[in-house]
């Protein structure tokens, strides 16, 4: 398997292209890193784009999908939930997708947004989109988010069943491995019983809320698991969380 990967500077996204071998068939998982990058690295391993595979909708992860659509003659696939124009083939999670000799299982993971994918190539790779990081994961209150619940079953109940060898491409910074991550992400450790979370009080914005957890995330800032007077458990930006 070829992969080559490119990454936004300002975002820190970034976009992947999976081959199955030189001279042969590829798939481009997201849209928002440097085109310039995957382009070159098409040509250097003479790879043949057939699809251009969406984790989700937000702009840092499509905001070059038209170039491609302009340079390549490939579908455009994304979950039918999701805002993005363009799209030839609508996903639901759970369809197989093959191209030359990759094998490709589609996971619908929701939280981050509703239309959340992740792309399983061959068994070996998942391509996870915005849902995990390393170390962390995604955000639950930004445009087009679910919920909290949706996010933990779309780890705990669907990327955690994978092998622990699985490697983890995810849609900012660096690859992981859902063992590591099994092992040594924070909020995973807290939502499986192995970690006491800590409970102490604080402000997200202007709302009142209690901290369970704040943990490094994949820009150099923080990650914050709250709980909302409520009863609402969100995951937000730590730039948003101040003490009470």
């Amino acid at each position: 398997m070829i992969i080559e990967s490119s990454r936004d500077s300002r975002h820190l996204a970034n976009a992947y292209i999976v081959g199955d071998e030189p001279g042969g068939r590829a798939v481009i998982v997201d849209a928002g890193a440097p085109i310039r990058p995957l382009l070159a690295a098409l040509e250097r391993h003479r790879l043949e784009p057939t699809h251009l595979l969406c984790t989700h909708g937000h702009f840092d992860h499509v905001e070059h999908v038209a170039e491609y659509r302009r340079r390549f003659d490939l579908e455009i696939c994304a979950h039918r939930l999701e805002s993005i124009g363009g799209v030839d083939r609508a996903l639901d999670g759970g369809e197989r997708l093959t191209t030359g000799g990759l094998e490709i299982r589609v996971l619908h993971v929701p939280g981050h947004t509703a239309g959340g994918l992740a792309f399983l190539v061959d068994g070996e790779q998942v391509f996870v989109g915005d849902t995990l990081f390393r170390r962390s994961v995604g955000g639950t209150r930004g445009p087009g988010a679910t919920t909290f619940e949706d996010l933990r079953r779309s780890i705990l109940d669907g990327l955690l069943r994978l092998p622990d060898a699985t490697i983890v491409q995810p849609g900012h910074m660096e690859p992981t491995t859902i063992g590591e991550e099994r092992e040594h992400n924070p909020f995973i450790r807290a939502w499986l019983g192995l970690e006491r979370p800590a409970e102490r009080r604080c402000r997200v914005g202007a709302q009142e809320a209690v901290l369970l957890l704040r943990a490094a995330d994949y820009d150099g800032g923080t990650k914050c698991w709250v709980r909302f007077p409520d009863g609402t458990l969100a995951v937000v930006a730590g730039s948003k969380v101040s003490d009470a």
